[in-house]
C-alpha cells in the first residue's frame, strides 16, 4: 500500500510541477509581452520625441530664415535708397526723338485664305462621276476663298492707310512739341518737362510724382516744385529677430540718427536726380537755370492738419550743373555747398526751408523792365534805383512801395509778404555803394527792424558785404543782397541792371580786424573759450571737403599758408588764440577756410573736450576791439579734436559763416585725415 501510495503521490507531485512551470511559462510569456510592449512603447516615444524635435528644429530654421529674409528686404531697400542717384544718373530720361513712331504697319498676312484649295487628281478616281462633283466642289471652295481674300485685302488696306495717318499724325505732333520746345513756349515747355519727371524710370515705388511748374521764356529759367517722398520711406526697423523663447519675431530699430541722416541723404538725392533728369532731357536748350523747391506731404503734427512743407530748394545754372559728376558727390554737400541750395536740417520733424521761387512767382506774375538798354545800378539815380528794387520785390510776388524822402527813418522800401504763416512785415534799406558795406550798416538795420517791430530786414547793395556783416546777420531775422545778387535777382524776374561795364571790379574786402599794423584787408579771428584744457587752434583752406595741399594747412609746425592769406598770430588780450586772415587774397579755387581746435597731446595728454565750454571765434577791428562774436559748439566727453565752422565763399564773392560740430576721438590726426591730408 505504501508503495502504491508513494506512487500516487509522486504522480500528483509531478503534475503539480509540471503545471507550476506552466505557470511560469505562462508568466515569463506574459512579462516577455510586457518587456516587448515597453520597448516598443519606448522606441516610439523616442521616435515621437525625436520627430518632435526635428519639427521644432525644423519650425525654428523656418523662422530665423524668414526673419533673415524679411532683414535681407529691409538691406536691400536701405540699398536702393543709398544708390538712388548713382542708379538714376545710368537711366535714360524721356526725349522728343524717342516719342516718335516708325511709319511702318504690320504687313499683310492672310493666314489660310492665302493657301489655294487643292483640286482632285483624276488618277486617284475609278468613277468619273465622283470625280467630277469633288472637282466641281473644290472649284467652288476655291472661287469663295479668292472672294474672301480680296475682301480681307481690302480690310487690311483700309486699316493700314488708317494706322498710317495715326502714326504721321502723332509723329506730326511731335514734330509740333519740338518746334515748340525750340522756341520755348512756356506751355509746351512745362507739359514736356513735367512729364519727363512723370515718366522717369528712376523713382523707386512709393515715391510721390507730383510736380507743377511754370517757365519764364525771357530768362529761360523753369521753376518747379516737386513732391519728395516722407520719413516712411525709410525703414524704420535695420532687421528681424527670431526669439525662441516667445516664438516671436521682434524688429530690431534702426537708430534715429542713422534713419535720420539716411532720409536727409535721399532728399538731397532726389532733388539732385530730378535736376539731372531734367538738364539731360532738355535736348533743345531751353533750361538755362532750373529753380526746384522739393515739397513733403503729411500730417503737421502741430496741429494734426495735411499741409505741405517746403524741405529742399535750389536754383541751379547749365554750366554749373553739368560740372558736376553726380555719380560719385555726398548728396548732401552737393546740394548745400556746391549748389548752395537750401536743405532741412530736421526734415524728419517737417522744419521747412524758404522756397527760393515757385511757379506761382513765374509767367504772367514776371515783370520787364526798361527799352532794351541794361542800366548801370551804380549810376542809376537814387529814387529810381530804389523804384528798381521795389519793383523787384513786386515780381517776386510781395507788396512794395518806396517810402517818402523824409522822416523816413532809414528804411527806403516798406513790403509786405502776404503769406499768411511765413509773410509779414519787410524792411528794405538801399545801398549804391562801390566800397564794401561796414558792419555797423548792418547793425543800423537790425536796430531799425526791431525798434519798427518788422518781421525782416533786407539790405540791398550794389557792393559787397564782408564776414563781420555775414556773422552779425547770422541767426538775425535778416538777408544780405550784394550786387552780383541783385543783378542776378532782376534778370530772373526781366528786370534789367549791371553794374559799371559789366567787367569785376577789384574789391577790398572788409577788414574785420586786422590788428594796427596789419596789411589792409586782413582779418583777426580771435578764439575763446573757457576750461583749463591746453587746445591747437588750426586753419585749413579748402575746395569743397579736401584741403588744397599740406602746406595750406596751417597749424603749430605751419604757422602761414605759402602765400601768407592765411597765418597764426599772437592772440590779442582777452583770446586764448588767433588767425590772421585775408579773404580777398585766398586763392580762387579755395571755397572755405575750415577752423579747427584740438587737444595738444603733450600737455594734456589724458584730457578730452568736456571742458571746453562758452566758446566763440571773435571778430575784431583795426584796434582789436570786438565787433562780433561767433558762437561755436561745445565740447564733448570722450572727443578730442572739434570742427568750429567754417567760412564759405558766396556766389557773389563773399564770405559767410557756417557752425560747426563735429567731433573726432582720434585728435588732430583724425580730423586732418577727413579733409585729405594723410599724418604718420
Amino acid at each position: 500500500m505504501s508503495r502504491r501510495s508513494s506512487g500516487l503521490i509522486g504522480a500528483w507531485a509531478e503534475a503539480q510541477r509540471v503545471a507550476q512551470r506552466e505557470r511560469e511559462g505562462r508568466q515569463q510569456a506574459v512579462l516577455r509581452q510586457q518587456r516587448e510592449a515597453e520597448r516598443e512603447l519606448r522606441a516610439r516615444e523616442r521616435d515621437v520625441a525625436r520627430m518632435h524635435r526635428e519639427q521644432r528644429a525644423e519650425y525654428r530654421r523656418h523662422r530665423e530664415a524668414d526673419a533673415l529674409r524679411r532683414t535681407r528686404e529691409l538691406d536691400e531697400r536701405v540699398a536702393v535708397l543709398e544708390g538712388l542717384l548713382a542708379a538714376g544718373c545710368r537711366s535714360r530720361p524721356l526725349s522728343v526723338e524717342g516719342l516718335r513712331e516708325p511709319e511702318v504697319v504690320a504687313p499683310f498676312a492672310p493666314g489660310p485664305l492665302g493657301e489655294p484649295v487643292s483640286m482632285p487628281d483624276q488618277r486617284f478616281y475609278r468613277d468619273r462621276a465622283v470625280f467630277e462633283r469633288d472637282w466641281y466642289a473644290a472649284q467652288a471652295a476655291e472661287a469663295r476663298r479668292v472672294e474672301q481674300l480680296a475682301a480681307y485685302r481690302r480690310q487690311y488696306e483700309e486699316w493700314a492707310a488708317g494706322r498710317l495717318a495715326e502714326i504721321r499724325a502723332h509723329n506730326g505732333g511731335i514734330a509740333g512739341t519740338e518746334a515748340a520746345l525750340r522756341a520755348g513756349e512756356p506751355e509746351t515747355v512745362v507739359e514736356y518737362f513735367s512729364a519727363v519727371l512723370y515718366a522717369s524710370t528712376a523713382w523707386p515705388d512709393g515715391f510721390p510724382r507730383q510736380v507743377s511748374a511754370a517757365y519764364d521764356r525771357v530768362s529761360r529759367g523753369l521753376v518747379l516744385e516737386w513732391g519728395l517722398p516722407g520719413l516712411e520711406v525709410v525703414p524704420a526697423a535695420k532687421g528681424v529677430k527670431y526669439l525662441p523663447s516667445t516664438d516671436q519675431e521682434r524688429e530690431v530699430p534702426r537708430p534715429v540718427s542713422q534713419r535720420r541722416a539716411l532720409y536727409r541723404e535721399v532728399l538731397a538725392q532726389s532733388v539732385l536726380l530730378a535736376l539731372r533728369e531734367l538738364f539731360v532731357a532738355d535736348r533743345f536748350g531751353v533750361l538755362e537755370r532750373v529753380t526746384l523747391s522739393g515739397f513733403v506731404d503729411g500730417v503737421d503734427p502741430a496741429t494734426g492738419l495735411a499741409g505741405r512743407v517746403c524741405v529742399a530748394s535750389v536754383a541751379v545754372e547749365r554750366r554749373v550743373f553739368g560740372g558736376l559728376n553726380l555719380e560719385l558727390v555726398s548728396p548732401v554737400e552737393c546740394l548745400t555747398a556746391a549748389l548752395s541750395g537750401r536743405l532741412s536740417g530736421r526734415p524728419d520733424e517737417r522744419v521747412a526751408v524758404r522756397p527760393l521761387l515757385l511757379p506761382e512767382q513765374v509767367g504772367s506774375g514776371v515783370v520787364s523792365q526798361g527799352d532794351g538798354v541794361e542800366p548801370d545800378l551804380l549810376a542809376m539815380d537814387p529814387i529810381a534805383f530804389e523804384g528798381l528794387v521795389a519793383e523787384l520785390f513786386r515780381a517776386r510776388g510781395l507788396q512794395a512801395v518806396t517810402t517818402r524822402r523824409s522822416n523816413d527813418g532809414g528804411v527806403d522800401v516798406e513790403a509786405l509778404d502776404p503769406d499768411p504763416i511765413s509773410g509779414g512785415s519787410i524792411i528794405v534799406q538801399v545801398k549804391r555803394y562801390r566800397n564794401t558795406v561796414p558792419p555797423s550798416a548792418v547793425r543800423d538795420l537790425f536796430g531799425t527792424v526791431q525798434g519798427a517791430g518788422a518781421n525782416k530786414g533786407v539790405l540791398v547793395t550794389t557792393s559787397r558785404f564782408g564776414p563781420g556783416s555775414y556773422a552779425f546777420a547770422n541767426g538775425k531775422p535778416l538777408t544780405l543782397v550784394s550786387g552780383p545778387e541783385l543783378v542776378e535777382l532782376l534778370h530772373r524776374h526781366g528786370l534789367r541792371g549791371r553794374l559799371g561795364s559789366g567787367e569785376p571790379e577789384p574789391v577790398r574786402v572788409e577788414p574785420v580786424g586786422a590788428p594796427a599794423e596789419a596789411d589792409e584787408g586782413f582779418s583777426l579771428l580771435g578764439m575763446v573759450w573757457s576750461g583749463s584744457v591746453a587746445l591747437d587752434v588750426c586753419a585749413l583752406v579748402c575746395a569743397g571737403s579736401r584741403v588744397l595741399g599740406d602746406e595750406w594747412f596751417v597749424f603749430f609746425n605751419n604757422p602761414s599758408t605759402p602765400d601768407g592769406s592765411v597765418a597764426m598770430v599772437t592772440a590779442p588780450a582777452g583770446d586764448r588764440a588767433a588767425v590772421r586772415v585775408g579773404f580777398g587774397a585766398l586763392p580762387a579755387r579755395a571755397d572755405r577756410l575750415v577752423l579747427v581746435a584740438a587737444v595738444d597731446p603733450e600737455v594734456n595728454p589724458e584730457a578730452d573736450l568736456a571742458g571746453f565750454a562758452e566758446a566763440g571765434i571773435v571778430l575784431r577791428d583795426d584796434a582789436g576791439a570786438e565787433l562780433d562774436r561767433l558762437e561755436v559748439s561745445d565740447g564733448r566727453a570722450g572727443e578730442t579734436a572739434l570742427v568750429l565752422g567754417s567760412f564759405r565763399r558766396r556766389a557773389g564773392g563773399d564770405w559767410d559763416f557756417v557752425v560747426g560740430g563735429k567731433g573726432y576721438r582720434g585728435g588732430l590726426a583724425e580730423l586732418v585725415g577727413d579733409f585729405g591730408i594723410e599724418v604718420e
